[in-house]
């Protein structure tokens, strides 16, 4: 799948950004430094960044759980959704409606070019193409880091990311092995399964589950040849103008405690 598909319309030239509703939390955050406060009509209730759009745009349900019904109430002219983020039969069913976007988003090379084509759809293609330029510069100054790591995303059963996830491809521009880069998606592990690849590190990460520093202490003691570290998971999973902050995270938190 391309890096974003239009569905049911095939002319992007006729479309009138003026009227814009978001899937996804981290899309939504990129439209807003893309400066289109107008424009945006209505977002998700996980669309937490900026605040002050979480606080007043219409809310049109969940990710996974939109309300077709209001959206079309809202007559909007696009919606931008996610092919891993939000559900196909409710995507398609907003598209009989009106033009959505779906991103398919699975390394920061893919990011770049959503955040350039969605500059050109929505008009703003000269703040996207400084946007850009900034997260490049940014990346080119980490100092990769060279050491094995595990990213949890879930606990009973843990979870984790494979090589072709967006996340993995992070680790990866950090210098960062994931251990589990020959599996795909999000597989299974066990304690069982660390134990035996002993990696460096071990991230849990702050989303999807929550989890905490009496998480972290307790595979502190069933993986005491690995450590054990929380990282902001909005830092490593949201690909869109969050990506110009993730460098001053890396190398200000993260990698003083790699080295």
């Amino acid at each position: 799948m391309p890096v974003i598909n239009l569905i049911n319309h095939s002319n992007l030239l006729s479309i009138q950004p003026n009227r814009i509703i978001s899937l996804v939390p981290s899309q939504t955050e990129l439209l807003y430094a893309l400066g289109l406060e107008k424009e945006v009509i209505g977002v998700t209730k996980f669309c937490i960044h900026p605040n002050e759009w979480f606080k007043t745009k219409t809310r049109i349900g969940g990710t996974k759980n939109i309300n077709v019904t209001k959206i079309q109430a809202l007559q909007p002219t696009l919606i931008i959704a996610n092919k891993e983020e939000n559900v196909q039969e409710q995507v398609e069913a907003i598209a009989k409606f009106c033009p959505v976007i779906v991103t398919n988003i699975s390394s920061l090379k893919d990011a770049l070019s959503m955040i350039e084509s969605l500059g050109s759809i929505t008009q703003t293609h000269s703040k996207a193409q400084i946007l850009i330029q900034s997260i490049q510069q940014n990346f080119q100054q980490i100092q990769p880091v060279q050491k094995t790591v595990a990213y949890l995303i879930w606990k009973e059963p843990y979870m984790t990311v494979g090589g072709d996830t967006f996340i993995s491809n992070i680790l990866q521009e950090c210098g960062l092995k994931n251990i589990f880069s020959n599996q795909h998606r999000y597989p299974i592990t066990t304690i069982e399964e660390l134990q035996m690849l002993q990696p460096n590190y071990v991230f849990l990460s702050s989303e999807p589950y929550p989890f905490k520093e009496k998480h972290v202490q307790y595979l502190q003691e069933q993986l005491p040849n690995s450590t054990i570290l929380m990282v902001n998971g909005e830092m490593f999973s949201w690909y869109g103008s969050r990506l110009e902050k993730f460098t001053n995270y890396f190398m200000q938190f993260l990698s003083p405690l790699l080295n």
